[in-house]
Order: structure tokens, then sequence, then C-alpha cells
């Protein structure tokens, strides 16, 4: 198997469009309830689609994973996104920000090497 997409709720399908387009996604998909993007790198996509209210939090983070990390943030900080974390290592060796799309879904950029896959804690078979 492998991961197709995941769906975002959205109060404002627009506003999250103009997010994530902010944010560098390609746009793929757009209707008054739902819209559908892909990742600048790769073949991963993703998508929003229209909810009448914010669910409470589901504690539920969408990661994406960028090498040069410290400067997209910069990048993304200059065109107004706002974060909740700036890059920091975090102790399972991963370097993270996070931010919040406008519905209020947690979006953590990472930059993880090696440790993504095979951290030294990694279960061996």
């Amino acid at each position: 198997m492998n991961l197709n997409q995941v769906t975002l709720p959205a109060v404002d399908v627009a506003e999250s469009v103009a997010f994530y387009v902010r944010m560098g996604f390609e746009l793929v998909v757009e209707a008054p309830h739902y819209a559908r993007f892909k990742c600048p790198q790769g073949g991963a996509s993703f998508s929003v689609h229209r909810v009448r209210v914010a669910p409470s939090s589901s504690e539920v983070v969408v990661y994406f994973e960028d090498e040069a990390l410290d400067q997209t943030v910069k990048e993304l900080q200059a065109r107004g996104i706002q974060f909740t974390q700036e890059p920091r290592d975090e102790p399972w060796l991963w370097r993270e920000a996070r931010t919040q799309d406008p519905s209020g879904n947690v979006i953590c950029l990472y930059w993880a090497g090696v440790n993504r896959l095979h951290p030294p804690w990694r279960v061996s078979r």
C-alpha cells in the first residue's frame, strides 16, 4: 500500500486555498466545498473539504518534509505565515517547525534525514 492523500477539514475553503498556495503547494482541484493540492516535491497530495464548524483539536499533525527547513520557514514568514514553533531540534532527532492553517489544523514542517526511517532505536527485523 501507499498513502494517497490526507483530507483536512476547512471552515472556509477559499481561505484555506489561499493559505496553502502561499505555503507553496500547487492547487490541482478547486470547488466551493473541496480543494486538492500537490506537494512541490514528489507525488504526494492532500486536500481540504468544507465543514460547518472546525472540529475540536484531534491532535492530528500533518507533516511535510523539507531538507531546507530553516530557509523555507524564513521564506514562509516573509509571505505572512506565522509559526507557533520556530525550527528546533527535537529529542527524536528531527528538526521541526509548526504552524496552523486557517481552520486550526496543525502543520509540521520538518527535516529528519536518515532518522526519518532509520533512527538509532529502529526496530530490527
